[in-house]
């Protein structure tokens, strides 16, 4: 706010603004009214002039009057604020009218000395209305702002019951109807969460909220699957296990997303950051600096102090096993180093306080200079090592060898084995930990020090998860719900991996004097090949109107996708080219429908586009597996699934034609997102009716082997002219880690058939 408008005037309400929305709401009103207070500062005005402030005072009157009867609505339907609220806008209302009657030209006063007239005479009145104004208006928001605060705990309240009945379900019947309402809930409160952290001044609030909102995010799918595990094989003592750790970890959560919404800790508590190298480095170098204002503010021993604090915690570099011997020896050297140039530093401070000194001597700068300089080398090293360790621990664990064991020895029963690959595991999670704590010494920001201790959690909450669902699985080798829980698990572990690469080139961003310039992070399918066709695209996002708008087609599009997912989950072979690549197309549907909420990894129109020319081309691919389908087929079924997949190949090309077409301006760029939305809900609608057709085919097939020879054979010439490209068959549907919520929710009603 030290830019702002609000810093330029001293209205102080007594009310701390917390977020963005309450800030920029006051922004415009203090400008005005400084515009009022300073023209008051001369006393000569034109006509013109006094003419002006009226219509501003005016406007600031007008402005409050429709703000206050907005602030009344919201007291008549929050009967525990209606007391406050009705009080903070009588007063805005009172202030108001005050500060337009002080800038009427028509109560205007003439000067005795030179004839002139002059507006608001009474500075001391203005001040006062000005002051009253800001105050109330304040409050009236703050109070505006407790009712989301209160939907967030009401949220919250919803999810913390309907989690207590998912722990105690004992049947598949139960939990499937309790799962739907609870997924429901969760989605509602990721939105108002959401928008809230979005919406946190505090950057460090923000990262704690976005912390425990990724915990929910990943938990809401581990909970899915460790709960069917567990109902599936009751008696699993693995299973119970990895199950009650999930529920534990989500009421922890949400615990944390209540401390970060209310301000407020259990017992009183203050939530303190374990103090850093980063911040311990900043302190003691702010102090050395801060002794060319005053020799005389610190005690010496406070410096060699802090230096002290800072070189014991190297110790989680030095003493680590994983830290060459180089590395350590080029710590300890450093580490003396800057004791060395303290010492000469409180020496030649000394030296200037026995001479009654006012400022720094020429010794003591030279000495505040290579000391400022010894601690710089010192964190440049530690950052060199703690980056490149992780940067290696990520090469090494790119082909997540561990998990594929895992999950090979787990489908085969193989405990041993299991167990074996378990200590492996374990091992890369103690890297990884301690990899983790090390890079929050280096992380150049509060926020990012958070992101760290998050990522460190994570590692070392997810690693005996994943041990005790291949533990399961080991146990119960042909479960696939053992085998899906296990999977989700791994998934969880690898999408960390991949945030810990995000992370690590943040904080070489903030080390390298970048901060601010954020990277576009967009994962999409084939990345790169469909650029050409959209270089002169202006990528923009929708705004909070336009969103509202193209919402509503996207909850219809995210319907149609999880019809498509339960039509998929019907067919037998799924390895099926028609089900693979169904499966793609839902896929990369549900993430259009993401980018309809604000959501998930599509954020700007371009990468919208992309994705949709992308499906377009899966579509069509469709078709020619379709059209090899159909060349086995009769002439009554022939002329079904020929007549559908010429309706899907023209609303393909007509996708594909539209999202290649350019636009100018933001209007034609909302049609074009509306166009492609409507395009691929058409899409999908088809291929919802011709999943059902094509499996009833083959399923009629595979019972009149007479017919086509062997069902192997059958399934031989299908898939010899099939398209053999596997990002296209679905292979790799949408590279975008653990599965959604919905999708995981459309599986839910073949729990007892799996």
């Amino acid at each position: 706010m030290a830019s702002s408008p609000c810093s330029s005037v001293n209205f102080d309400s007594g009310l701390e603004i917390k977020t963005r929305s309450v800030e920029q709401t006051l922004i415009p009103l203090v400008s005005q009214i400084t515009t009022l207070i300073n023209h008051k500062d001369k006393p000569k005005k034109s006509e013109r002039t006094q003419q002006a402030i009226q219509k501003v005072g005016q406007a600031v009157s007008v402005a409050v009057g429709r703000f206050v009867a907005v602030g009344e609505a919201i007291a008549v339907e929050n009967e525990e604020l209606k007391e406050e609220m009705g009080m903070a806008c009588f007063e805005a209302r009172r202030a108001g009218d005050a500060i337009a009657q002080l800038t009427d030209v028509g109560t205007a006063v003439t000067r005795p000395v030179d004839g002139r007239t002059t507006v608001f005479s009474d500075r001391t009145g203005m001040v006062k209305a000005a002051r009253m104004l800001l105050s109330s208006v304040t409050k009236v928001l703050v109070l505006a702002d407790r009712i989301v605060i209160k939907q967030i705990i009401t949220s919250r309240n919803k999810v913390l019951v309907t989690l207590e009945q998912l722990e105690r379900v004992s049947t598949f019947q139960e939990f499937v109807q309790i799962f739907s309402q609870f997924g429901n809930q969760m989605v509602e409160f990721a939105h108002l969460t959401g928008d809230r952290q979005n919406d946190l001044k505090d950057e460090n609030k923000k990262a704690r909220m976005a912390a425990a909102r990724a915990v929910l995010e990943k938990c809401t799918m581990m909970l899915l699957t460790a709960s069917k595990t567990c109902l599936r094989h009751p008696d699993c003592e693995s299973a119970r296990i990895n199950k009650d750790a999930v529920f534990h970890r989500m009421r922890f959560a949400l615990e944390q997303v209540m401390e970060i919404v209310t301000d407020a800790r259990p017992c009183g508590e203050t939530k303190v950051l374990p103090l850093s190298i980063y911040t311990g480095i900043k302190d003691f170098k702010s102090n050395v600096e801060g002794l060319r204002e005053g020799l005389y503010l610190l005690p010496h021993q406070a410096l060699s102090g802090q230096l002290e604090a800072v070189v014991e915690r190297t110790e989680d570099f030095t003493d680590s096993a994983y830290t060459s011997h180089e590395h350590r020896e080029g710590i300890l050297q450093l580490c003396q180093l800057a004791r060395q140039d303290t010492d000469q530093l409180i020496t030649a401070w000394m030296e200037a306080q026995s001479l009654n000194a006012k400022e720094a001597t020429e010794e003591m700068e030279l000495s505040i200079l290579k000391t400022c300089q010894s601690v710089y080398e010192l964190r440049r090293e530690l950052h060199k090592v703690a980056v490149g360790r992780a940067a290696d621990l990520l090469k090494l664990h790119a082909e997540h060898l561990p998990l594929r064991a895992l999950k090979a020895s787990g489908g085969e029963g193989n405990l041993e084995a299991v167990a074996e690959y378990a200590r492996t595991l374990g091992e890369q999670k103690e890297q990884l930990v301690e990899t983790c704590r090390l890079l929050c010494h280096v992380s150049g920001t509060e926020p990012l020090e958070i992101t760290c201790i998050h990522a460190e959690e994570t590692f070392h909450v997810i690693g005996p998860q994943i041990i005790s669902a291949a533990q399961t699985l080991a146990l119960h080798p042909s479960s696939k719900i053992a085998k899906e829980n296990l999977d989700v698990f791994c998934e969880a572990w690898e999408s960390q991996l991949c945030d810990m690469a995000v992370l690590l080139r943040e904080i070489n961003d903030v080390f390298e004097g970048r901060r601010g310039d954020k990277r576009a992070y967009v994962s999409l399918p084939r990345p790169g090949k469909h650029s050409a066709n959209l270089k002169t695209v202006k990528a923009v996002k929708l705004d909070a109107e336009e969103q509202s708008t193209i919402a509503k087609l996207g909850l219809e599009l995210r319907l149609l996708t999880s019809d498509m997912d339960t039509e998929v989950e019907k067919w037998e072979d799924q390895e099926h080219d028609i089900v693979r690549q169904g499966q793609s197309l839902s896929s990369m549907a549900y993430s259009m429908y993401l980018f309809t909420r604000g959501e998930g990894l599509l954020k700007t129109t371009t990468d919208l586009f992309h994705q949709a020319e992308v499906l377009s081309e899966e579509g069509l691919q469709l078709c020619s597996s379709l059209h090899t389908f159909s060349t086995q087929l009769m002439d009554e079924e022939k002329v079904v699934v020929l007549s559908e997949m010429e309706k899907l190949m023209g609303l393909c090309q007509q996708l594909q034609m539209g999202v290649r077409t350019p636009v100018q301006g933001k209007t034609a760029t909302f049609q074009k997102v509306d166009s492609s939305i409507q395009n691929t809900r058409a899409i999908i609608t088809v291929v919802i009716y011709l999943l059902p057709v094509c499996n009833k085919i083959v399923r009629k097939y595979k019972s009149e082997r007479s017919s086509l020879g062997s069902p192997q054979s059958w399934r031989d010439r299908q898939s010899s002219t099939a398209v053999k490209d596997d990002v296209l068959n679905g292979k790799n549907s949408n590279g975008f880690g653990v599965k959604s919520l919905e999708q995981h929710m459309a599986n839910l009603t073949f729990l007892e058939s799996k």
